[in-house]
C-alpha cells in the first residue's frame, strides 16, 4: 500500500493550523507533528512487522500435481494401470498413464498461468508513502509504515494504513472498497470516531491532510477482513458428482468382472486366461478418458473465457458456474459503474434527464423526448452553470494509465461537471467569465458549499449547492413557500428513487464587501439535481439472462437500504415492495431466514459471509461477485468467487476463482453457458463410454450362454477400449454448447452426474450395442465365419457410430475434431483385422469383403439408435420446481 499521485495534487502544509483556519486550510487536533525518529520507526517495524497483508504462499508445482492426482477417477485409473502392469500389458498401461499425465499437466499449467495473469493485474498496492520523520517529510516504502507514523495524504492517494486524522483540508475519502458505501465520506480531526478514522486501502478523492497511523498490516481493517478468508476452497459440484460416480463405478465393475471370471472358470476356461480377461474387462469398463475429457472441456472453456477477458484461476471453476443456482452480487463497482452520475434535473419549469456513460463528456440532456441546449433550456443552463461554478472537481481525459475519462476530486462534483458539459456549457469559459473570489467550503454541519464570483458587469455572483434539508429553508432562500414546498416534495420523490439530491441556488449582488454569513441568505432556487452511482449498461441484461436460466440473483451491499432497494428494483433483482434485510437486523438476530429475501443492505464482511453460508446451507450452489476488500471473505467462501479485475481490489482478486479483467458483468452469463457446456459434454461422454463398457460386459456375460465360450480375447477388449475411449471420447469434450442450455434451470446440486434419466439411456444403449454384436456373433458362428473377429469388428465400429450420434449439432461441421477422430479409430479397428502384425497381436482373422460390408452396415445402426434415442428419450431438463422462490427455501 502507499501513495498514488494524481494530476492537480496539492501537498499538505507542513505546519498545522488551528480549528479556526480559513476555508481550505488545515483543521487540526492538538498533537505533536514531528513524527517518529528513524530509530524509533525501526524499533516499531521490528515489533509490529512490515505493513503488508499476509498473502497466501505460492503453491509449489509438486503440490499442485499431487492435488490433481487425488481426483477419485484418477485414483481408479492408477489402480487400473497397476493391474495392467501386473498382467504384463505394458502398452495399455502406458496409454492409461499417458492420460493421467496429460490431465495433470493441463490442470497445473492452467493454474500457474491464471496465477501469473492475476499477479499482472495487482495494481492496487502502491509502493510508497509520504511520512514525517523527525519533523521532515520523506518517502518510504509502504511496507515500512509503522504505528505512530504521521502520514501525509492528498487527492488521489491510497491510504497506506489505518489511522486517525490529525489535520485536514476538505478531506474526502472513497471507502467503497471497504464498506460498499458509494458516497465518499468527509474526514476531519474534530469529528466523531467514524469520520476521524481512515482505513488502509481507501482512496482520498479530495483535499489533503495528516494522519497518525494506528494499525498496520494484519492489524488494519483490511488485514482483519483478509483474515476471514482462511478457509480453503472445497470440491466443486462436478468433483463431488464424479467422486460419487467413481466409487459406484468401481464397485459395480469389480462385481461384474468377478461374475465373468466365475462363469469362465465354471466352463473350464484356463484360470490365467480368465484372470487376464476379467482384469481387461475391468480396465475397459472404466472410462479412463473421462479425466482427459473433463480437462479438455474445462481448458477449452477457460480459453474461450480468456478471449472474453475472464481469467480462470482454478480450472474446475468453469464448470462450477454452470451449476450455480444463486448469484450473490455486490452493488458498488460490480453492478454499478462505481462512479457518480447526475441523471435527473428539476427546475420550476419541469424535469429533464441526463444521458451518457461514466465521466465521458459525450452525451445529452433531454426534456420531453427532445435534446435541449443552453439556448432552448435557459432554466437548466442556469442550474448547471451554478453547479459548475460551485465546484472544485476536474475531469481527466483517457490516457495510457486509464482508458476512460476519470474524475479528479469529489465524484459528486465531477458528476455535476459532466452534466453541464453534456448540456453544452464550457467550464473554462465560465471560469474566465466569472472568476472565483471566495469560497465557503462544505462541512458536515452546514451541509452546503458556497462560492463567490466576480461578474463582468460589476458586483458578484454567489453560487451555492447542498443537501435539500439545509438549502430549502427561508433563511437561505428568498423564494416563496409554494416553490419551496414543491421542491421539497420533488427532493423526497427523487430520494425515494435512490438518488442523492442536491439543491442549487444563486444570487447576484452589487456590494462586494458583504460578510461571508450574508452570502448564504437571500438566494434564489435554481433547481435540484438527482445523482446516482448508475448501473452498468450490461447489468440489467446480465440479471435478466440469469433469471431466464433459472438462477436467483441477490444483492448484498454495504450501501444504504433505500439505495439498495432502488437498484435491485431497477435491475430486476427484486421489486420495490419486497423486504430489504439490513446488517443491523442480522447482527441483532431479527432478520429471520437469510434465504428469504433478495436484498441485503448495510452489511459487514462478516455478514456477507453469513449470507453466503446460509444459501449454501439451503443446498444451493452460490456464486459471489464483488470488487471490494469487504467482498473478499464471501468470494472465498462461495462455491465460486467472481472478482472485478480493473476496479477490483487485490484482496478480491486473490480470493476469487474467476477474475473479469474488463469488469464486464455480461461475461458472467457466457461463463455460466460455458459451465453448462462442460457439464453437458461430460454427461455426453459418460453416456457414450459407459454404454460401450456395458455392451462389452454384456457380450462377455451372455456370449458363453449362446455358444461362444470366450467372445473376446483380453487384447481385443483393450484394443476396442483404446480406440473408442481414446480420441473419439476426448473429442466429445469439445462439442459446442446446446442452444437451449441457458433456457433451462440449473441442475440440483445433489443430483448425480448420471441423474436426470441418464442411467436408463446408458443401459438401453449398452443393451442395443450388445444385442447387435451378439446377433452378428451367433450368425457368424452358425455360418462358419470367424465369429470372434466379427464380434471384435462390429462391437468397436458400432460404438464409434454411437459417438457420431452423440453430437450436439448433428449434420453440421461443428467440432470437426470428432469427425476426424472417429475416422481414424475406424481405420485402426479395420487394421486390427487386416494388418498381419496387429492380427498376431490381437488374435484376429481377416474377413472377406462381404463380411466387412455387413459389419460396416450394422455398425451404422449405432448412429441411428443414438439419434432415435435422443428424439424419443431426450435428456430431461432439471425440474423447475427445484428452483423455488427464496421465501420458500427450506
Amino acid at each position: 500500500m502507499g501513495a498514488r499521485k494524481s494530476a492537480g495534487h496539492v501537498s499538505p502544509q507542513r505546519d498545522g493550523r488551528g480549528a479556526d483556519a480559513a476555508p481550505g486550510e488545515l483543521r487540526t487536533r492538538p498533537r505533536s507533528e514531528t513524527g517518529l525518529s528513524p530509530a524509533e520507526a525501526a524499533r516499531r517495524l521490528a515489533r509490529y512487522g512490515p505493513n503488508e497483508i499476509p498473502s497466501e504462499p505460492r503453491t509449489p508445482v509438486w503440490r499442485r500435481a499431487l492435488q490433481q492426482l487425488r481426483d477419485p477417477l484418477i485414483l481408479v485409473l492408477l489402480v487400473a494401470a497397476a493391474l495392467t502392469i501386473a498382467t504384463g500389458d505394458l502398452s495399455d498401461a502406458a496409454v492409461i498413464l499417458l492420460v493421467i499425465t496429460v490431465n495433470t499437466v493441463v490442470g497445473v499449467v492452467q493454474e500457474v498461468r491464471a496465477e501469473q495473469a492475476v499477479m499482472a493485474l495487482s495494481a492496487m498496492s502502491a509502493p510508497a508513502a509520504r511520512v514525517v520523520r523527525d519533523g521532515e517529510e520523506r518517502s518510504v516504502a509502504a511496507a515500512e509504515v509503522v504505528p505512530g507514523d504521521v502520514v501525509l495524504v492528498a487527492e488521489g492517494d491510497i491510504v497506506p494504513a489505518d489511522g486517525d486524522v490529525l489535520a485536514a483540508a476538505l478531506l474526502l475519502a472513497d471507502e467503497s472498497s471497504l464498506t460498499g458505501e458509494s458516497v465518499p465520506v468527509e474526514k476531519a480531526p474534530d469529528s466523531d470516531d467514524a469520520r476521524r478514522a481512515v482505513s488502509a486501502g481507501t482512496v482520498i478523492v479530495r483535499g489533503h491532510g495528516r494522519v497518525v497511523v494506528t494499525a498496520t498490516g494484519a492489524d488494519s481493517a483490511l488485514g482483519r477482513i483478509a483474515s476471514l478468508m482462511g478457509a480453503a476452497p472445497g470440491l466443486t459440484p462436478l468433483q463431488h458428482r464424479l467422486a460419487r460416480f467413481g466409487r459406484t463405478l468401481a464397485a459395480v465393475t469389480v462385481a461384474l468382472c468377478a461374475v465373468v471370471l466365475a462363469l469362465g472358470l465354471v466352463r473350464g476356461q484356463p484360470v490365467e486366461l480368465m484372470i487376464v480377461a476379467a482384469i481387461s474387462l475391468a480396465v475397459a469398463a472404466v472410462p479412463e478418458s473421462l479425466p482427459a475429457v473433463v480437462t479438455l472441456a474445462l481448458a477449452l472453456g477457460a480459453r474461450r473465457m480468456a478471449d472474453r477477458h475472464a481469467i480462470v484461476r482454478r480450472l474446475p471453476a468453469v464448470e462450477t458456474l454452470g451449476s450455480v443456482t444463486v448469484i450473490a452480487t455486490d452493488k458498488t463497482g460490480t453492478l454499478t459503474e462505481g462512479r457518480m452520475a447526475a441523471e435527473q434535473l428539476w427546475t420550476s419549469l419541469g424535469e429533464a434527464a441526463v444521458v451518457g456513460t461514466g465521466y465521458d463528456p459525450e452525451g445529452r440532456v433531454g426534456r420531453d423526448g427532445e435534446t435541449v441546449t443552453p439556448g432552448t433550456a435557459p432554466d437548466l443552463a442556469a442550474l448547471l452553470r451554478a453547479a459548475m461554478l460551485c465546484n472544485d472537481a476536474a475531469l481527466e481525459p483517457p490516457s495510457d494509465h486509464s482508458p476512460d475519462w476519470s474524475a479528479l476530486g469529489d465524484p459528486t462534483e465531477a458528476a455535476l461537471l459532466v452534466a453541464g458539459v453534456r448540456l453544452g456549457l464550457d467550464r473554462a469559459a465560465l471560469d474566465r467569465e466569472l472568476p472565483r473570489l471566495e469560497e465557503i467550503p462544505f462541512d458536515s454541519d452546514r451541509k452546503r458549499m458556497t462560492t463567490v464570483h466576480r461578474r463582468p458587469e460589476g458586483g458578484v455572483r454567489v453560487a451555492c449547492k447542498g443537501a435539500p434539508e439545509s438549502m430549502l429553508r427561508p433563511e437561505v432562500l428568498s423564494d416563496g413557500p409554494e416553490l419551496l414546498a414543491r421542491a421539497a416534495a420533488q427532493a423526497e420523490a427523487l430520494a425515494r428513487r435512490g438518488y442523492r439530491v442536491l439543491a442549487v441556488a444563486s444570487a447576484d449582488h452589487e456590494d462586494t464587501a458583504q460578510r461571508p454569513q450574508i452570502w448564504e441568505s437571500g438566494l434564489s432556487l435554481l433547481g435540484l439535481v438527482g445523482i446516482l452511482d448508475p448501473p452498468r449498461s450490461a447489468s440489467e441484461p446480465t440479471i435478466t439472462a440469469c433469471k431466464r436460466a433459472g438462477i436467483v440473483p441477490v444483492l448484498i451491499t454495504g450501501d444504504h437500504p433505500l439505495t439498495a432497494r432502488v437498484m435491485a428494483d431497477r435491475l430486476g433483482i427484486a421489486s420495490s415492495d419486497e423486504e430489504v434485510t439490513t446488517g443491523d437486523r442480522i447482527r441483532e438476530g431479527t432478520a429471520g431466514d437469510l434465504t428469504g429475501v433478495r436484498v441485503y443492505a448495510r452489511t459487514t464482511p462478516e455478514q456477507k459471509l453469513d449470507i453466503v453460508q446460509a444459501w449454501r446451507g439451503a443446498r444451493h450452489v452460490v456464486a459471489m461477485t464483488g470488487d471490494g476488500v469487504n467482498d473478499g471473505p464471501a468470494l472465498r467462501q462461495a462455491d465460486i468467487g467472481v472478482a472485478m479485475g480493473r476496479r477490483g481490489t487485490e484482496v478480491a482478486r486473490q480470493a476469487a476463482d474467476l477474475v473479469l479483467a474488463d469488469d464486464d458483468p455480461a461475461t458472467i452469463v457466457s461463463a455460466v453457458e460455458e459451465g453448462r457446456r462442460v457439464y453437458a459434454n461430460v454427461r455426453r461422454f459418460l453416456l457414450y463410454a459407459l454404454a460401450g463398457g456395458a455392451a462389452e460386459i454384456l457380450v462377455m456375460l451372455l456370449g458363453p450362454f449362446l455358444g461362444m465360450p470366450l467372445p473376446l480375447l483380453p487384447a481385443q477388449i483393450l484394443w476396442i477400449n483404446l480406440l473408442t475411449h481414446g480420441l473419439p471420447g476426448v473429442a466429445l469434450g469439445a462439442e459446442p454448447v446446446d442452444p437451449n442450455s441457458m433456457r433451462n434451470p440449473p441442475r440440483p446440486p445433489e443430483e448425480s452426474v448420471l441423474g436426470a434419466g441418464l442411467w436408463p439411456r446408458i443401459l438401453l444403449m449398452g443393451a442395443f450395442v450388445a444385442t447387435v454384436t451378439l446377433v452378428v456373433g451367433v450368425w457368424a458362428r452358425e455360418t462358419g465365419r470367424p465369429w470372434q473377429s466379427m464380434i471384435f469388428l462390429v462391437l468397436g465400429a458400432t460404438q464409434l457410430g454411437v459417438a457420431l450420434g452423440s453430437r450436439a449439432r448433428p449434420g453440421s461441421l461443428a467440432n470437426p475434431f470428432l469427425l476426424v477422430a472417429v475416422g481414424v479409430a475406424l481405420s485402426l479397428q479395420a487394421a486390427g483385422v487386416y494388418l498381419p502384425p496387429l492380427r498376431d497381436l490381437l488374435g484376429t482373422e481377416p474377413l472377406p469383403p462381404t463380411d466387412l460390408a455387413i459389419a460396416a452396415v450394422l455398425s451404422g445402426l449405432g448412429h441411428v439408435a443414438m439419434r432415435l434415442q435422443a428424439r424419443l428419450r431426450p435428456e430431461r431438463p432439471p425440474k423447475a420446481a427445484y428452483h423455488r422462490q427464496p421465501r420458500d427455501v427450506e
